[in-house]
């Protein structure tokens, strides 16, 4: 994967103290140059000369009119959105953003270790990881389940944490297509222990080749 990355951080509600940790391990990944930003009038300007543009625990009402314009100009155009975890907090006065990224943000239990299984083991975001997957973060639960309307990758089992919310069918990462562009979110990635993870990383790694194009959908 080759590519340029408009990485945008802004926070007007809760901050994750692992952001730091989070741009840095994507500035790492081989082929990937990374403008970091949380500046919303950058998201004002064209969008056109980035592979993707990543929301990377951003929370809160994070862009101006303009820069939603753009954004929505750009995605459904061809570009790529990839989203990470708190990325599900953000935009809750824009309904278009909810439907970009798939799903809403309604709350999570306690950070704890729980169990991931791999829903779709031939997409570059899960072929690098094992069919049951034991990993540590907040477990997002979603106020809707879109399975109908997003490509799902990972699901929760609810079995092997305390405080589940969403029963048996429990999405965690997905795909979808928005217009012309891709679209990418994972829910994990709340600790700067996760951007540490060998196989954490390979399922950002892999969800962001998807999503600008040096991926196929299936091996």
């Amino acid at each position: 994967m080759t590519a340029r990355l408009l990485v945008y951080t802004r926070t007007t509600d809760y901050r994750h103290d692992s952001i730091p940790d989070a741009v840095a391990a994507l500035r790492a990944f081989d082929g990937v140059t990374v403008d970091h930003t949380e500046d919303p009038a950058v998201l004002e300007t064209r969008l056109d000369a980035y592979a993707a543009v990543v929301f990377l625990s951003t929370s809160g009402e994070v862009l101006t009119p303009a820069g939603r314009d753009r954004l929505a100009a750009y995605v459904d155009g061809g570009g790529a959105f990839v989203g990470v975890h708190a990325a599900a907090c953000t935009e809750e006065d824009w309904p278009y953003y909810g439907e970009l990224l798939g799903a809403r943000f309604a709350r999570h239990p306690e950070y704890q270790p729980g169990r991931v299984v791999v829903e779709d083991p031939g997409h570059p975001a899960t072929r690098n990881l094992p069919p049951v997957w034991e990993f540590t973060d907040e477990w997002y639960d979603f106020r809707t389940n879109r399975r109908a309307r997003v490509r799902v990758l990972l699901r929760a089992d609810e079995t092997s944490y305390d405080g589940g919310g969403m029963g048996d069918d429990h999405p965690l990462a997905w795909t979808r297509e928005q217009g012309a562009g891709r679209v990418f979110y994972t829910a994990l990635g709340h600790a700067a222990a996760a951007y540490r993870n060998p196989d954490f990383l390979a399922h950002v790694r892999g969800g962001l080749a998807w999503a600008v194009g040096g991926a196929p959908q299936d091996s």
